[in-house]
């Protein structure tokens, strides 16, 4: 179709848009008058291309209804001309049905959403103090206009503009307040995004320079680029010198993940370390007790506490570091950390409704709106909330039902300042299971969905948790955070628990109703300084910190009636013999324990780019802690426990960073960590903290201009001063145990070909007992598989009558492991198939997934005991459901 609209009512347009613009920022924005200047510059720019009278001065008389031969579509004179005009009309058009401005440290991203297609390469033109982008094959329709403005988005920027300049190109202008700002463009399956950040206009030019800019980044896929859990600092993953696997959106809902365990099936190395039912906990790299973060803030101390089962519904992604991590979080066990990243308040609102249905009689309604709550979009919310109920997969009748709240609001206190507010409760009912037992060498031969304990056991978990984050941006360089959680956990259960072993000549398992109520409260504070300067040619981003953290457990209660026995069969067994007693009468089995440790980090750390292609990571952190765990009188200690430790530990890290070619980043690191001990010598004492130290090396390398990533990772790691039986007293300790683990673990990730997304990783983990008292010396970390293999990819139809079906499918393999240290009986190993179908039109998704597609028996985990939390895995599950956004 012919265009008729002139170059002379384009430029009309242009000018009574820019009029409107300087009359809203004259007053607000110093140098303002300089801006019609450059829309003047705009404005001749787009004359000159299609009406050059009026480019020479003079005025126009075209009539506006008069198509320009300017206009008019010519035919291609050459070869090379016409094979562009035949890519141009066969290039599909994508139409932009939404723009989000996000802000970022650095100023803003500016994110181009699409339903479908795939965005062309934007070619950035510098006009004055603007960047204007032209994105071929494009319209722009935002709920039924073909423009979009936001005046004074961020602080340097004037301007972001967005309109359809014909029939298939949108055209975004960015414009600077003293300076054209700095930009750069990537892409994902349904996106496109600008990264904006002021300019300097003592290094600004106005000429009529064309940038080419090349499209990279996944920011919709399975590919994440940036990630700050392993430097506190938004980092290429490319320039981090330690192994961090991130874990996006995107796969926990191709997968339809309700549980953290399946989630981390899609990280190397990391495996399931025990289901009990107060908390799952995991090994990362052969050590247990993974320390799980919320946004950075600690959940657990070291080894020590609970922390339930995290739900994952407001979860943006999970960025798991490996290896020791005490440089910014303090105690952390030396397999690593996971981290999980809430989602945050979106400018644009949006709201988001879904519902599943599964097997085990699965419901679960859930929500997510966001949105602003002022008009000028300084006040944002989000708020998540879900209702699930499941039965369990083995035989109780107590059900799974969980109901979760987490409301945030964010506030934009100034261009500089944002302050943010987060919220969560959690309410949770489950079976109090503690799984099977094992009889000689092997976990018993028994049906896996047979209880051990009694139909009724329950555990009940309350969780609030509250916190705020705070940061002042100085300038562009520098700024000041300031953040503080408080989490207030408390699971309470009742079962029938083993306590007296299992007699594996008769069946007989000695079991004792327990009650058992462990609240927990911590607190965190953090508090630092990030700034980005130079030394000469030398690159540095500086980080120094401060952070206190607190972990109470107060007034634990346990109540079990030893003198009334209710033992099972497990080959035959009979529920109900021996009803729960009066827990108020009970025998106290322990009561009042206050176990209080207090922490306090000091850190520095610097980022140093030496060349383009040569990045150094050095830090140093300091702890001090104080430890008392005063226990009352109760059934084992008549006259209570009271002991008192102090201690401190420096925690080094450094890394280098080389990179020969660009996509290609070849790293060395090394890191310690620590972790204090519970365990008392015979003196009383609590003995020395744990101490852990890692060598790494690997190559990390991205492919097909970002969209696939992969990686490849030796590491080495050692922990000292673990706690094992004093040799003269037993049951006391000494820290003489020493543990090894060393592997290779690969990671590949990413998009293949358009829809198509794929991951794979594989870990090779020889994790031993190198040094110990007992026996035991020599043997394999319970629970650890040397081979451990995951697949996941999915294939999303891209056009034709059934574009938006999409197939998935996957498999884990983990290899046989031994349930405990004594490495007296075997876990076997196992193998899963998983599939899943999608089909997503419009604003509707539906989606049905298939886990165990196979229905294989198989145990997920052991904690070193014979006789408790040997778990078994799911059996065949199916989950279907809908969702709407809108």
């Amino acid at each position: 179709m012919a265009k008729v609209v002139s170059g002379f009512n384009r430029v009309l347009l242009m000018a009574i848009a820019i009029s409107t613009a300087e009359l809203m920022i004259n007053s607000q924005v110093a140098g303002a008058e300089e801006i019609a200047g450059l829309h003047a510059d705009i404005a001749l720019a787009e004359q000159s291309q299609h009406d050059p009278i009026t480019a020479r001065g003079f005025e126009s008389s075209v009539d506006p209804e008069v198509t320009l031969l300017s206009e008019v579509d010519r035919p291609a004179t050459t070869i090379t001309d016409w094979m562009a005009q035949i890519a141009q009309q066969t290039a599909a058009t994508v139409t932009i049905t939404d723009i989000q401005l996000i802000p970022t440290d650095a100023g803003v991203d500016v994110l181009l959403m699409t339903e479908s297609g795939t965005f062309s390469s934007p070619e950035i033109q510098q006009v004055g103090n603007a960047l204007i982008a032209e994105i071929p094959n494009a319209v722009l329709d935002i709920s039924g206009d073909d423009a979009f403005q936001q005046f004074d988005p961020v602080e340097g920027i004037v301007l972001i503009e967005a309109l359809t300049v014909d029939q298939q190109t949108v055209r975004l202008t960015i414009t600077g307040t003293d300076a054209p700002p700095v930009v750069s463009a990537g892409s994902g399956a349904e996106n496109l995004m600008f990264s904006v950040a002021a300019g300097d206009p003592a290094t600004a030019t106005v000429d009529d320079e064309t940038i080419q800019v090349v499209v990279t980044g996944e920011q919709d896929g399975y590919v994440v680029p940036n990630a700050n859990t392993a430097t506190r600092t938004d980092t290429p993953l490319r320039d981090i010198p330690q192994s961090i696997q991130v874990i996006p959106q995107a796969i926990l809902e191709d997968q339809q993940v309700l549980r953290l365990n399946d989630a981390l099936r899609n990280v190397s190395g990391a495996v399931q370390a025990s289901g009990d039912p107060r908390g799952q906990r995991f090994i990362l790299r052969g050590f247990e007790s993974a320390s799980v973060l919320r946004d950075g803030f600690r959940l657990t101390n070291g080894a020590n506490g609970n922390v339930g089962f995290q739900e994952l519904s407001q979860i943006e992604q999970i960025e798991v570091l490996k290896g020791p991590a005490a440089i910014l979080f303090g105690a952390i066990e030396p397999g690593g950390v996971i981290n999980l990243v809430s989602e945050r308040p979106s400018r644009e609102p949006f709201y988001d409704l879904s519902f599943r249905l599964g097997n085990r009689d699965l419901v679960e309604p859930s929500i997510d709106i966001s949105g602003p709550l002022t008009d000028d979009g300084s006040v944002l919310y989000r708020l998540n909330a879900l209702y699930r109920n499941e039965e369990s997969l083995r035989d109780f009748d107590t059900d799974i039902e969980r109901v979760f709240i987490a409301p945030t609001v964010s506030f934009a206190i100034g261009d500089r300042t944002d302050l943010t507010f987060q919220l969560e409760y959690l309410e949770e009912d489950r079976p109090a299971d503690f799984g099977l037992v094992a009889v000689g060498d092997e976990v018993a031969d028994i049906p896996f969905d047979q209880i051990l304990g009694e139909p009724g056991d329950i555990n009940r978990t309350d969780s609030l948790l509250a916190s705020y984050q705070f940061e002042h941006r100085f300038n562009d360089s520098w700024k000041v955070r300031n953040s503080f959680s408080y989490n207030q956990f408390d699971t309470e259960f009742i079962s029938a628990f083993p306590f007296g072993g299992v007699d594996e000549a008769t069946g007989i398992l000695f079991r004792n109703f327990i009650l058992l109520d462990q609240p927990t409260d911590s607190f965190e504070l953090q508090a630092d300084v990030v700034g980005e300067f130079s030394t000469g040619p030398i690159d540095h981003t500086l980080l120094f910190g401060v952070d206190l953290f607190r972990i109470e457990f107060n007034n634990n209660i346990g109540r079990a009636d030893f003198f009334s026995p209710t033992p099972i069969n497990i080959f035959d067994p009979v529920f109900g013999g021996t009803p729960a007693p009066d827990f108020d009468e009970a025998p106290i089995l322990f009561e009042g324990i206050s176990d209080q440790t207090d922490l306090l980090g000091i850190f520095v750390q610097d980022q140093i780019t030496l060349l383009d292609n040569l990045k150094l990571l050095v830090g140093v952190r300091f702890d001090a802690f104080e430890q008392e765990v005063v226990t009352g009188p109760s059934f084992f200690t008549p006259e209570g426990i009271d002991t008192r430790t102090t201690g401190d530990a420096f925690s080094p890290r450094v890394g280098l960073v080389y990179q020969p070619i660009e996509p290609v980043s070849l790293f060395a690191s090394f890191s310690r960590s620590f972790s204090p001990n519970t365990a008392t010598t015979i003196s009383g004492d609590i003995i020395d903290p744990e101490r852990g130290e890692q060598f790494e090396v690997g190559v990390k390398s991205e492919l097909l201009d970002g969209r696939f990533s992969a990686s490849l990772a030796y590491f080495n790691i050692t922990l000292e001063n673990v706690a094992t039986p004093d040799p003269d007293f037993p049951t006391f300790s000494v820290a003489t145990g020493r543990q090894r683990s060393q592997g290779i673990e690969i990671d590949l990730i990413g998009e293949l070909l358009p829809g198509w997304n794929f991951l794979a990783n594989y870990a090779l983990t020889d994790a031993d007992i190198t040094e110990d008292n007992t026996d035991i010396e020599g043997n394999r970390l319970f629970s650890v598989p040397r081979n451990n293999f995951n697949l996941w990819t999915t294939y999303d139809i891209q056009g034709g009558l059934l574009e938006g079906l999409g197939f998935g499918i996957g498999f884990n393999f983990v290899g046989e492991r031994f349930g405990d240290n004594a490495n007296s009986f075997t876990l076997g190993s196992y193998f899963l198939t998983n599939a899943a179908i999608s089909y997503e039109r419009d604003n509707w998704r539906l989606g049905l997934n298939i886990r165990n597609l196979f229905d294989v028996d198989f145990i997920e985990s052991a904690s070193n005991s014979r006789t408790t939390e040997i778990d078994p895995g799911e059996d065949f599950t199916i989950i279907g459901s809908v969702a709407v956004s809108f």
